[in-house]
């Protein structure tokens, strides 16, 4: 067996400290499964090995003896034969958890830990749960997870509170801190929930559903449209209603006096009855602004990712509807998910020809996506897998607000 096979000190490091990013050691400090004292078998040079390089055997070997203290370690008898009897490592031997995290250097973390645990625990016992579930979250927040504990309390408390979630009046919990950890407060809630669940089916001899509801389900609330809007669902708060914003580019269609540029919410959208034909919708604020006007046509500031705020306009699907994004792999993905609310959008400014007429202005894409999308005609797809596999060049992107603008109006109005 080569030197390089052998279990050295920190391959050792290394299998106790993916035993620390796993979370388990973690969770044998607050419930022992039986695992200690553990045993790790070390690969150690055979009679062949010592004879063939005694030297670095011996170093090996003296490398994880001046180590022990954390841990214990088992030998094997190897080379009798050979080189003559040789006592070698074959296992290393750990007591306890506090030796394993002790030799990993973690045993502040696990101190804290535990005092985390502990002020959860006296907040509530559900909350134990979820510490064993997410024990590094847990460290991550530090005293955060007590505070979203507390707002996880107050849920439970006021199942239906009916206001806003910037008029919660908690010690230390304001807007930010709701939307920076919303998903660990509806896990701690959904263990509230589940607990006193728990307690009324063993008062009444019922059994438990299969799966855990999700968040809004147990108020009877349909599926909201964002993470924040979810979150308002779940838990009975008001929410802010979705906006979109359009522009009427056909000044002969009346509408509020002089008012082109006009902002509702999704729902008054909805209920609109706009006599056009054609709708554009762009991601770029400039390009929104400086279409110019056109017959029969209204223009929308798209926004990014979500389409829900369109989801119910179904007067859209009356209209000629053109998206014009960015030409990168994300610009593509916002198309597909488009497709899914209005499956009739046609792609303007998309295309290869625009791409390479456009050399000078490419930028990187940070993230770019290989998401397998199915909403695609075919050049689209031809030129989303180009850019995902980089046959143009590394993650190239070209920003919508970078094609020429005279480039941009022509092949607009070659789409009317």
């Amino acid at each position: 067996m080569p030197a390089e096979s052998w279990t050295t000190l920190a391959d050792l490091r290394a299998q106790s400290l993916k035993a620390w990013g796993s979370g388990a050691l973690l969770r044998a400090v607050l419930e022992p499964g039986g695992l200690y004292p553990r045993r790790r078998p070390l690969k150690r040079p055979t009679a062949a090995g010592l004879l063939r390089d005694y030297a670095a055997a011996s170093a090996w070997a003296a490398e994880l003896f001046s180590a022990v203290g954390p841990f214990s370690l088992e030998t094997a008898e190897v080379g009798r034969t050979t080189v003559g009897a040789n006592q070698l490592p074959a296992a290393a031997v750990f007591a306890d958890t506090d030796s394993e995290i002790a030799f990993v250097g973690k045993a502040k973390e696990a101190a804290r830990f535990v005092e985390l645990d502990g002020g959860l625990a006296a907040l509530h016992a559900s909350f134990r749960g979820w510490t064993l579930r997410r024990p590094l979250k847990l460290l991550e927040l530090g005293a955060d997870a007590l505070t979203a504990a507390r707002v996880a309390l107050w849920l439970q408390d006021n199942p239906e509170p009916g206001i806003y979630v910037r008029q919660l009046s908690l010690p230390g919990v304001h807007t930010k801190f709701i939307e920076n950890h919303r998903a660990v407060i509806s896990e701690l809630a959904m263990g509230l929930r589940a607990d006193s669940a728990r307690a009324e089916i063993e008062s009444v001899d019922e059994s438990l559903p299969d799966s855990p509801a999700e968040p809004g389900s147990l108020l009877g609330l349909a599926p909201a449209r964002t993470p924040a809007a979810r979150f308002a669902a779940g838990h009975g708060f008001l929410h802010p209603p979705e906006l979109v914003r359009f522009r009427l580019l056909d000044p002969a269609v009346p509408l509020l006096g002089k008012a082109r540029d006009l902002t509702v919410t999704a729902e008054a959208f909805s209920t609109l009855r706009l006599p056009v034909a054609k709708v554009l919708i762009t991601e770029n604020l400039v390009n929104f602004l400086a279409l110019p006007e056109r017959p029969d046509t209204l223009a929308i500031y798209g926004g990014g990712y979500g389409f829900t705020s369109l989801r119910d306009a179904g007067w859209l699907r009356d209209c000629e509807v053109l998206y014009w994004g960015d030409l990168d792999t994300h610009g593509f993905r916002i198309l597909d998910q488009l497709r899914a609310v209005h499956p009739h959008v046609v792609s303007v400014l998309m295309d290869e020809a625009t791409l390479l007429a456009h050399r000078d202005a490419w930028v990187p894409e940070p993230t770019p996506s290989t998401a397998v999308l199915s909403r695609l005609t075919a050049d689209e797809s031809a030129l989303y897998k180009g850019l995902s596999s980089e046959s143009f060049g590394t993650a190239v992107r070209l920003e919508q607000e970078l094609i020429r603008w005279d480039w941009a109006l022509e092949r607009l109005d070659i789409s009317r």
